[in-house]
Order: C-alpha cells, then sequence, then structure tokens
C-alpha cells in the first residue's frame, strides 16, 4: 500500500501541468441562430345546423380544449343603460339551466375545468377550458350558461351589491379617476367609448332582472355569434358535441333578430389642454396623455406597432428609458395604441412621484414630439425584430391559440390575417414611421389627465404653459358620494 501511494504522489509530481482556461473574450457577442420560422394557424371554418359559425383549430399535443363562444354584443350596445352588458354577463354564470350558483359552482369544481363569462366593448364571451376526458359534460354546462342563464333575483342582488361597492371604492384609486376622466376627455360622454362599461351605482341600482334577461335574448343569436375551438382532436371528433351543445336542437334560430349596433368614428381631440383632478393627500400623480388613435381594420396597423414599441410598448422604449432609467421619477412608463372596431385610443401614461409631476409632464411632450423625427435604423431594426420574434408566443396555448382567432373575427378580419403579419412588421421602414407619426402623434393636439394634489403641483404644473388648465374634483368625474 505504501508503495503505491508513492508511485501515484511521484506520477502527480511529474505530470505536466494542466493547460490555464483561455480568458473570454467579451468584447465578441456569440453568433444568433436565424430564427425558426413561424407559421399561425388559420382557422377552419364551420356551420353548425342553426348557421352558428365555428373557427376551428386542431392543435395536436396536450389533451386540451377551449371553447369560446363569441357574441357581437358588448357594452357599445348599453344604450342609455350603463353597465347593462357587463352585469348580464357578470350574472350568467352565477347559475344557469337547472343549477344555482353554488350547484353550478360545484359543477366547474369537479369537472376540474374553467368556465366563464364577461363582456367587452364590442363582445360579450362565453369561455371554456377543459381536459378533452371531459368535453362532453364541460360543453353541457357551458351550453347553460351561455343560452339558458336562470337571472335569479337573489343572485343579481348580490352582485350589484359587490359591484356598487367596487365603483365606491374607485374614488380612493387615482389610476380609476384617471381612466374615466380620459375617456370621457377623449371621447366625449355621449361617445359609447365615453361611457365606463362598469356602469355608475345609480345605473346599476336601476337594472332590473328584466333588463339582463331581455338583453340576453337580443344579443345571443346564432347569426350574431361564433364558435371558436382549439383543442387537441380532429373536427370529425368534435362536431357531434359541438352541435349537440350548440346546434338548432339546443339553439334555434330567429327571423329578423336584433344584431350589435355600429358605432360612429370619435372626433378628435382639439388643442392640447389638461384636465387636473384634484386627489388631496395623493401620494404621487397619475398622468395620461392621448388622443383618438385608429382602427383594428386599419392599412397602417403594423407601422403603428412598430412606432409604439419604439415610442413606450416595451421596457426599452424611449419613455421608460427617459422617465424611469434617465430621470428616476416613475417606476414605469409606456404607450399603446388600443385598436378597435373603430378608432379607439392612443394612450402615453405613467404614475410618477408627485414632486417631479410638471418635469415628468414636459418629458412627454419632448418624446412625442421626438418620436416624429427621423428614427434611426438600428432602433428601428430592434423593434421590428422585437415584433416579429414574439408574436408566436401567444400560439403556444390552446387558450392563447383561441383568442388570437377570436380577435380576427370580431374585427370583421380574414382568419388568414396572421400569416403576412411577420413580414408586413419587418417591412416597415423610416419613411413609414415618419409618415404615421405624422398622422397619429400631434403633441400639441392632445388630451392631457392628471390625477394629483393640486395644492402641492397646481402652480407648478400652471407655469408649464402646456395649454389651458382644468380643475375638476374626484366627485366631477364620478358623480357624488352616495
Amino acid at each position: 500500500m505504501r508503495a503505491l501511494f508513492l508511485a501515484v504522489l511521484f506520477a502527480g509530481a511529474t505530470a505536466a501541468p494542466a493547460a490555464q482556461p483561455t480568458a473570454p473574450d467579451w468584447g465578441t457577442r456569440p453568433a444568433l441562430a436565424e430564427a425558426p420560422v413561424f407559421v399561425p394557424p388559420v382557422a377552419e371554418t364551420h356551420a353548425l345546423s342553426n348557421g352558428l359559425r365555428v373557427l376551428f383549430v386542431e392543435k395536436p399535443g396536450v389533451p386540451l380544449a377551449q371553447v369560446n363562444l363569441l357574441v357581437r354584443a358588448g357594452s357599445v350596445d348599453d344604450g342609455a343603460q350603463d353597465g347593462l352588458a357587463s352585469l348580464t354577463a357578470d350574472l350568467m354564470d352565477e347559475g344557469a339551466g337547472d343549477l344555482d350558483a353554488l350547484a353550478l359552482a360545484d359543477a366547474i369544481d369537479f369537472l376540474g375545468i374553467g368556465l366563464s363569462a364577461g363582456a367587452g366593448l364590442h363582445s360579450l364571451q362565453v369561455r371554456l377550458h377543459t381536459p378533452l376526458s371531459k368535453l362532453d359534460d364541460a360543453l353541457a354546462l357551458m351550453a347553460d350558461v351561455a343560452l339558458r342563464p336562470t337571472f335569479a333575483q337573489a343572485d343579481l342582488d348580490r352582485v350589484r351589491t359587490s359591484r356598487v361597492t367596487a365603483l365606491e371604492q374607485r374614488r380612493d384609486e387615482a389610476r380609476s379617476i384617471a381612466s374615466v376622466a380620459f375617456d370621457r376627455i377623449v371621447f366625449g360622454p355621449d361617445h359609447p367609448y365615453g361611457r365606463s362599461g362598469d356602469g355608475t351605482p345609480a345605473s346599476l341600482e336601476a337594472l332590473s332582472r328584466d333588463d339582463l334577461a331581455a338583453f340576453h335574448d337580443r344579443a345571443f343569436e346564432p347569426d350574431n355569434a361564433a364558435l371558436v375551438v382549439v383543442g387537441a382532436l380532429t373536427w370529425e371528433a368534435a362536431e357531434p358535441r359541438l352541435e349537440a351543445a350548440f346546434g338548432a336542437e339546443a339553439w334555434a334560430a330567429r327571423e329578423g333578430a336584433a344584431s350589435a349596433m355600429g358605432i360612429a368614428e370619435p372626433a378628435q381631440v382639439g388643442p392640447r389642454a389638461i384636465t387636473f383632478v384634484d386627489k388631496p393627500g395623493a401620494a404621487q400623480s397619475v398622468i395620461r396623455i392621448g388622443r383618438i388613435g385608429a382602427a383594428r381594420s386599419t392599412p397602417d396597423y403594423e407601422a403603428l406597432l412598430v412606432l409604439n414599441t419604439i415610442l413606450g410598448g416595451s421596457f426599452t422604449s424611449r419613455l421608460n428609458q427617459n422617465l424611469r432609467e434617465r430621470n428616476g421619477y416613475s417606476y414605469g412608463a409606456r404607450s399603446s395604441f388600443d385598436f378597435r372596431t373603430v378608432s379607439g385610443p392612443f394612450l402615453a401614461y405613467a404614475d410618477v412621484q408627485t414632486d417631479v409631476t410638471a418635469p415628468a409632464l414636459t418629458e412627454f411632450v419632448h418624446e412625442l414630439t421626438a418620436i416624429r423625427e427621423p428614427v434611426p435604423a438600428d432602433e428601428l431594426a430592434k423593434a421590428r425584430d422585437n415584433l416579429a420574434l414574439s408574436f408566436p408566443e401567444p400560439f403556444a396555448t390552446v387558450s392563447g391559440t383561441a383568442a388570437m382567432v377570436g380577435a380576427l373575427w370580431l374585427d370583421g378580419l380574414p382568419p388568414d390575417t396572421y400569416a403576412t403579419y411577420a413580414t408586413a412588421v419587418r417591412a416597415v421602414t423610416a419613411n413609414d414611421l415618419a409618415r404615421v407619426a405624422a398622422r397619429y402623434i400631434d403633441p400639441d393636439r392632445m388630451a392631457i389627465v392628471v390625477v394629483g394634489d393640486w395644492s402641492v403641483v397646481g402652480d407648478e404644473v400652471q407655469a408649464l404653459g402646456l395649454g389651458p388648465v382644468e380643475v375638476l374634483s374626484v366627485e366631477d368625474v364620478l358623480g357624488p358620494m352616495p
């Protein structure tokens, strides 16, 4: 044993020294491989016996299915009854068919599925996420929620009380106050986009069970709806199940059924002005700046996406780098175009420290002006790559795919629209950006909304000379306290 130990020790002492590792070259980035080509799915278009459209995507793999029923009716169809569509959707999954609210919740939990209803500006949706093994039972529950909600008076009273309480809590939430004020100022109180889809305490209190049932009856018509189905099953396997739940036997089409109302294009905002909502003691100022933007159908869609990515659509965008990284005024500053059936808002926004409210407004105006100047080639290339390479992400899941497919139908766009998206984004030029910036972003015609403590920052805001300043109270925006 001693001889072996000495032999090993001697061999180690006489071995050649180990080679030293080569110092890394930090100045050279590793080469990137070519991004794989993504081919977005195109939904097959089918119809059930009652004429209900079905947009179907077979997505092999995980044995799950997403089934979304989309109806073209939303808060823009509320008329004088603010909050009608939203409250109707809230009650649909609070009892349906032969099941009351508790029994329906138990049945959903027992199956291990997700089933919900909701309303937007232009749509009511019932969404089902289910394992394939539970699809038949899940579709039966979904059909009850969509077609046979009970709108029980006790459930209406409970949900309405909860919603009125939530609306009153907005008085303490500066962001909610700013959103209500911004929409009303940009679109006007008479345009559907200028009113709150959630309603007001007074409008909700005025809604009856009959109002909800009548709205549901008007909206839920096969010719006014589409069923989006994405999952690991074939159309041959899906069709009889969908027919049983949503075909003519379960949902008969009606002659002359009313469809969703159209709405007018909103008028553009006037010369730049500031609306300051005074919230005494506010710990920060909430800033919203914007104007009318564009509809989803605009041919400028991809160019506006690239422009907004540079301005405020990503963490490395100009607004965030200015207000957060360089000046430390905010945790984040962003911008967005909300593309709707008709032109939605362009919005730039941030929450800032109270004492830098005026300087932050100055920087916002600076960036909104600078984006109209020529964009450097490297900044343009980064924005295009950001959009093109992130595009496949929502298609990774059945729910994400269904949402993307459904959005096309709601906006009246062809099912193959996504096929040209990446190519169109990469084709955007600096000249395109200059053109759309000049058309859609005019810093001299913007509505500026600030919610903060006027006694602390009012004089500084007025001294900026950005336009006339109107000071409102929270009650002016949300109505008097009950």
